[in-house]
């Protein structure tokens, strides 16, 4: 049996490291959607309908707007327009719940109160808290959902960037920490031990809602669909009926060889997740910064440029790619160590011009390099 933990090393020269693993991390549905037939639209950030629905030669695929991303639901069944399109209604009723934008939301309300008082949240909202404790913990801290006070002093939340001061870099970085959150699962109620803290589900919000529409599509009855929330998360459930050998297929892009896959997987009951900052950065006095800040330093990590996982769930795919990323290729090995469920696939720099694949728990039957 191969190795699960191993390397294999490819050359990339200059500046294009940085783009193709920006690839890396926009294309992760490149080989399913091409494996359905049917062209999803790459635009990230840009004017989209509230939804849409596109009929390819062997699947239905059904979009929202929504968490400030496209969702994109594949079914392999196209009788099943209808069960889908009520499914991502669930989205939008998360978002309402979910964000931080908007004052009547419940994670809005919970923010405000729970330093002065104990806060009872709705049990679905709980039992995700309760997650990201659990991802706290084995990640060694890497995943902390309270570190908003960081991107917001880095400026990434406007997607800007800027260079904070000592001083605003420490402030910030006394307000998070998960060990200010503290969940009584007896009353579901919330509270916080410091002023200042909150709590930004950014980091699993997406994949949570994948989660919450899968279950939807399962009480529907419709078993066997692909979908993704922003690209950069993605959820398989049954088959892809017209794929020899099941499955839905899915790819990352070859960082040598923008225009070429670099890993295929295939998925079935499984989440895969990509987190980078290959896209979201500033440069300053000429070195670059991007925007997955360490909560444990206050500072944006380096020394990868893009982290995959798989993971049961799509939740748990979302946030451990994050904490992933922030770990580097040794934190990594040790956080899969903890979720024997959990595989992962890093890109990183070596040495001047080398780029390194690392595959974790990987077995050579769950991946491919791509052919193409």
């Amino acid at each position: 049996m191969a190795d699960p933990q191993h390397s294999r090393r490819d050359f990339l020269r200059g500046r294009a490291a940085l783009a193709a693993a920006a690839d890396a991390v926009e294309a992760v549905l490149d080989a399913a959607t091409e494996t359905a037939g049917d062209a999803i639209d790459r635009r990230l950030g840009g004017t989209a309908s509230p939804e849409t629905i596109r009929r390819g030669p062997r699947t239905v695929t059904l979009s929202r707007r929504a968490m400030a991303c496209d969702f994109e639901l594949m079914l392999a069944d196209e009788n099943a327009v209808a069960q889908g399109m009520a499914a991502l209604d669930r989205v939008e009723r998360l978002e309402d719940q979910l964000t931080v934008y908007r004052d009547d939301s419940e994670l809005v309300d919970l923010n405000r109160r729970a330093a002065s008082e104990r806060v009872a949240v709705e049990p679905r909202l709980f039992s995700l808290l309760e997650l990201c404790g659990r991802i706290h913990t084995d990640s060694e801290g890497a995943f902390d959902p309270t570190s908003g006070p960081l991107s917001r002093v880095w400026g990434f939340h406007r997607r800007e960037g800027r260079m904070p001061s000592d001083d605003e870099r420490r402030a910030a970085l006394g307000r998070v920490g998960w060990r200010h959150v503290e969940l009584d699962a007896t009353e579901q109620t919330v509270r916080f031990t410091h002023d200042g803290v909150e709590i930004n589900v950014n980091s699993i919000g997406k994949g949570y809602a994948l989660d919450r529409v899968a279950e939807d599509l399962a009480e529907r009855e419709v078993h066997d669909s692909l979908m993704h929330g922003g690209r950069s998360t993605l959820l398989a459930r049954g088959d892809d009926h017209l794929r020899e050998g099941g499955g839905w297929l899915a790819a990352i892009r070859n960082p040598l060889h923008p225009q070429q896959r670099l890993a295929e997987f295939v998925l079935r009951d499984e989440a895969l997740s990509t987190s980078g900052s290959g896209t979201q950065f500033f440069e300053h006095e000429g070195r670059r910064y991007g925007h997955l800040i360490d909560p444990r330093t206050g500072w944006p990590a380096e020394g990868l440029y893009s982290a995959t996982v798989i993971a049961p769930t799509a939740a748990e795919a979302d946030a451990l790619s994050t904490a992933a990323y922030l770990l580097g290729v040794e934190g990594t090995r040790r956080l899969c160590g903890r979720r024997p469920g959990l595989r992962a696939l890093l890109l990183a720099p070596e040495e001047e011009g080398v780029v390194a694949v690392h595959a974790i728990n990987l077995e050579d039957s769950a991946w491919r390099p791509a052919s193409a």
